[in-house]
């Protein structure tokens, strides 16, 4: 049972902490070296992909942006360039065809590099074709910029304030309301106990005179 109850804690706590690394921002720093348009086929992933245009959203496929960078150690990484609209996650993106230019403007060669902070969101899974989702583009002059993701920390910082004020909160109900009842019930059990031992040392005492009576009288 110890067991099952880990289980069943951790589950959901894995789940948000998969939810929260897939939905908030990050930054990469790449050399833009493509951005280019490519029409993709919809499959059981389409839930990694942003909102479709209403004339493309049942025609199974459609035109995606996408931008390949190489990062400072030489790996690559492919982007996607969608718009988030008023969907989620909520960042309220409506720029991809800007963002689309500036990454174009942005394109350099590893002769004369131009250092980009990408500001993106998601996943990178090559098995099941999924790309994160640029959300910015900004230029550096250098491939280790000093990055302070000041959005993840107030937001985490606020969730953990509310999760401690829940608990708190829920601690305290449970003092108030629940233990009283608790300890209520456990003394109604116990007092019960006491009844039905008193009872039995009762009907033990007269069936004992009955027998003392029986064996006077009788014999």
């Amino acid at each position: 049972m110890r067991y099952v109850k880990w289980v069943l804690i951790a589950l959901p706590v894995l789940i948000v902490l998969g939810f929260l690394h897939y939905t908030l921002p990050r930054h990469d720093v790449v050399r833009i070296v493509e951005s280019e348009v490519r029409r993709i086929e919809l499959g059981n992933n389409t839930l990694f992909w942003g909102s479709a245009e209403p004339s493309a959203a049942n025609a199974g496929n459609r035109d995606v942006k996408f931008i390949s960078g190489i990062k400072p150690n030489g790996r690559t990484i492919v982007y996607r360039n969608e718009d988030t609209g008023w969907g989620w996650p909520p960042y309220f993106k409506i720029n991809s065809a800007d963002v689309q230019a500036r990454a174009a403007d942005l394109t350099s060669t590893a002769a004369a590099p131009q250092w980009v902070i990408v500001k993106r969101y998601g996943w990178r899974n090559q098995f099941f074709s999924i790309y994160p989702n640029v959300l910015s583009l900004k230029a550096t002059d250098s491939p280790d910029p000093r990055i302070i993701p000041w959005f993840n920390i107030a937001l985490l910082t606020g969730l953990a304030v509310l999760v401690l004020w829940i608990w708190r909160m829920l601690a305290r109900f449970k003092r108030n309301r629940v233990d009283p009842v608790v300890a209520d019930v456990a003394d109604a059990f116990d007092h019960a106990e006491d009844g039905v031992s008193e009872a039995r040392v009762k009907a033990r005492g007269r069936w004992q005179r009955m027998r003392e009576w029986w064996v006077e009288t009788f014999q």
